[in-house]
């Protein structure tokens, strides 16, 4: 059956294989600029919570803490790869990533029941 749900689980699957060759592939990025690396940590990391909340709408301690353990799996992985370096500013990013969509999260939802009819009525 085709649900939201089920599109999300999809979406997270094909991620987390786009976001394991990224960071384990020999880097060759045609473009770079000052911090890119922690952008990137960040923004996929971002996705990832955004991708796993909305397929499982897990407690947000069990989402962070799977997604802390494979972003220190990803650096210690990183760090048995001789064309990849490890470092602990990765990690920090990734987290920094998952942060942020709660934080999201946490307005769009107060921005939404502040909006609510029921609020608006009354």
């Amino acid at each position: 059956m085709i649900n939201y749900r089920n599109t999300f689980k999809l979406a997270l699957i094909i991620a987390v294989f786009i976001v394991s060759y990224l960071v384990f592939s020999k880097p060759n990025y045609p473009i770079n600029f000052t911090h890119m690396d922690k952008l990137g940590h960040f923004g996929m990391f971002f996705g990832l919570s955004y991708l796993a909340y909305y397929a499982f709408k897990p407690r947000w301690y069990y989402l962070a803490s799977i997604l802390t353990f494979y972003a220190i799996m990803i650096e210690v992985i990183q760090s048995q790869l001789p064309y990849r370096s490890a470092t602990v500013a990765d990690v920090i990013a990734d987290v920094l990533g998952i942060a942020f969509f709660y934080v999201c999260l946490l307005i769009y939802n107060r921005f939404k029941l502040m909006r609510s009819p029921a609020k608006i009525n009354n």
